[in-house]
């Protein structure tokens, strides 16, 4: 993706099922569920660049001592930093290479690892934002620590259910929200039992404490606790008793994977990280199943329990095309699929003429989309190439068939991003022309007669194309440029994680308004933002997504067309064509990862047409805010 997005959030979740002693004898240090964590972490640091946080939880500790210990940053390094303070701390206490001191007295020695890494969807990047969120208390099984990769779209809706309660929440957040909700229902499943244990006669304290921590339902609290939550989630969450949680939406909407043997529980928000952290293979990795939750017990038994009923799996298809590592297996191929798909329009594009065409990627996140494209391209030479030689009409000279067998694509690497570029000038003007120079291209390899066909993994707002990469590629002087996206048209917004809530943001809404002012359909607009308004005092349940109406009226070729025209700067010479992937190929590319909401509008929550009406209705009313 060329532009800019912020997205997703990651998490990492360990639990050692043996004593530190053990792993300081089989691995040479107690530390050892440390640096899984790290590695975890490191692997997809990819997900959250504006913070990281690590809390750890020891099972056994002596009264008196802590035995819950978090560090975080928001700084330009904050996984670093947190390992660094975290060392540091390791590093000042004393005997720290002994496993059973480091058990008993030395900080962030625990059995339970929980790590998350932020990036900022809204709110302000500082280190209040930052996860693990923490709730304490002096009853152990009343402590509760969080994180997550998730949006709520009725946080509002959820907020006035814990006023309803009596409770006075410190903000307004999803992650306060949410922590406290769950919360809630820990404090209530406590009183509950604590009673229970009383009414049985049981009247020492000490005891009945020991009784709730073994025996308290976790299950129980998280049904009760989502059963209102509208959104995208995978949250991960310990109890100060030592149990803990791994939770996904019941649509499946945010990812979440684990593994489990006899020495650990490792869970984390992409299946290849684990796999490079443990040395795995790809069967040893388990999805966990939408709408459940991975349960840990404190005394290391774990299952998966259905938390919420599931719905119908829309797991996000943007993970596939750029957001998740390219690493993973499937991820891999249906991004190979995804520019496989288009080759018949490149191929159109171009009028077939390959012996004139340059083929490249931009950026690097768009390679393996590259390498799909590249074997289509195969393909369709070997096809002529067989056809010239069965068909010819005499038979071939030596030299005939080498200029006929010797034909291949021209694949050069065009642009390298600049990283060390800086745009630190404030002025538009200025900037706008340091932005240009952000990246960099390769002299001399394109033709004055030569197309350039580049294919990028999605087109969001198209700003980066229209003030740097088209500028940079037409100084290549092609006759013609075909900007080739791997996602379809970016058409709405997101509520469920991803940083893109605007309408203006999409290049896709852009051109259809502007289309339907040029074909004096100017009246759809309004007529749709009424109907926006009509439905505010609706449940989210009877809201209908009424924004689809402003792209009905015209073909997908059409916006297409549109929006190369807007990109297109004004001074360039070059020919500027967009192809953008299909739905329907999307959904042939990740046959189990169907949701589509950016390009179809097919919200898989009922949240997702509320906040699309209002983004709408922000737009129509020049509101530069937020839709939830």
């Amino acid at each position: 993706m060329s532009d800019n997005i912020k997205h997703e959030c990651g998490i990492a979740f360990i639990r050692l099922l043996k004593p530190l002693s053990y792993y300081r004898k089989k691995y040479g240090t107690w530390m050892y569920g440390l640096q899984r964590l790290y590695l975890l972490m490191e692997k997809q640091h990819n997900r959250g660049q504006d913070g990281a946080g690590v809390a750890t939880l020891k099972l056994n500790p002596a009264y008196g001592r802590p035995y819950i210990d978090r560090a975080r940053s928001d700084s330009k390094s904050p996984i670093r930093d947190v390992f660094d303070e975290i060392n540091s701390k390791i590093q000042k206490s004393g005997n720290f290479h002994d496993p059973d001191n480091a058990s008993e007295n030395i900080r962030y020695a625990g059995e339970l690892l929980l790590g998350h890494l932020r990036y900022a969807t809204h709110g302000k990047t500082t280190i209040e934002n930052v996860h693990p969120v923490m709730r304490f208390n002096n009853w152990k099984a009343r402590n509760l620590v969080l994180a997550g990769n998730f949006n709520l779209t009725n946080v509002d809706e959820i907020f006035n259910r814990l006023v309803e309660e009596g409770q006075h929440p410190r903000d307004l957040s999803d992650t306060v929200t949410v922590l406290e909700k769950i919360g809630f229902f820990l404090d209530t499943e406590y009183d509950n039992m604590r009673i229970q244990y009383a009414e049985q006669g049981i009247t020492d304290g000490k005891k009945i404490a020991q009784m709730i921590e073994d025996n308290l339902d976790v299950v129980s609290i998280l049904r009760k606790a989502t059963k209102h939550f509208d959104g995208g989630y995978t949250i991960e969450g310990m109890i100060g008793n030592g149990d803990a949680f791994i939770l996904r939406d019941p649509n499946g909407i945010r990812p979440a994977f684990y593994y489990a043997d006899d020495e650990i529980i490792v869970a984390a928000s992409e299946r290849p990280v684990i796999q490079t952290a443990f040395k795995l293979n790809v069967e040893d990795v388990k999805e966990i199943t939408p709408g459940n939750a991975l349960i840990i017990k404190k005394d290391g038994t774990y299952s998966e329990e259905m938390i919420c009923k599931p719905g119908k799996r829309s797991s996000c298809s943007f993970e596939r095309i750029y957001f998740s590592r390219g690493s993973d297996r499937f991820i891999y191929e249906e991004r190979k699929t995804l520019g496989y798909q288009l080759i018949p329009r490149i191929l159109q594009a171009i009028d077939y003429d390959l012996e004139n065409t340059v083929l490249s990627y931009i950026p690097n996140t768009a390679e393996i989309a590259f390498y799909g494209m590249l074997k289509g391209i195969d393909e369709y030479l070997f096809k002529e190439k067989h056809s010239r030689i069965l068909n010819a009409s005499a038979r071939l000279s030596d030299r005939e068939l080498w200029e006929i067998i010797k034909y291949k694509p021209r694949i050069e690497k065009i642009a390298v991003k600049d990283v060390k570029m800086r745009t630190f000038i404030t002025e538009d003007s200025s900037r706008n022309d340091m932005v240009e120079h952000v990246y960099d291209v390769t002299y001399g390899v394109v033709k004055p007669d030569d197309n350039l066909v580049i294919i990028d993994d999605s087109i969001v707002r198209g700003t980066t194309l229209k003030t740097s990469i088209l500028k940079m590629l037409d100084r290549l002087n092609p006759k013609k440029i075909v900007v080739v996206s791997s996602a379809p048209q970016i058409r709405y917004p997101d509520c469920y994680g991803i940083d893109m809530t605007r309408m203006t943001e999409f290049c896709a809404f852009r051109a259809a308004i502007e289309l339907l002012h040029e074909t004096g359909q100017w009246h759809v607009i309004s007529d749709v933002y009424r109907k926006c308004l009509e439905q505010q005092t609706l449940p989210k349940e009877k809201i209908v997504n009424h924004v689809k109406e402003i792209y009905e009226r015209f073909s997908d070729e059409q916006i297409s067309g549109k929006i190369a025209e807007m990109l297109r700067p004004e001074d360039m010479n070059a020919e500027v064509e967009l192809i953008f992937q299909t739905i329907e190929g999307v959904h042939n590319a990740c046959p189990d990862n169907t949701g589509d909401w950016y390009f179809s509008g097919n919200y898989p929550t009922p949240g997702g047409n509320k906040i699309v009406n209002q983004a709408f209705i922000n737009y129509y009313e020049h509101r530069d805010v937020r839709p939830y």
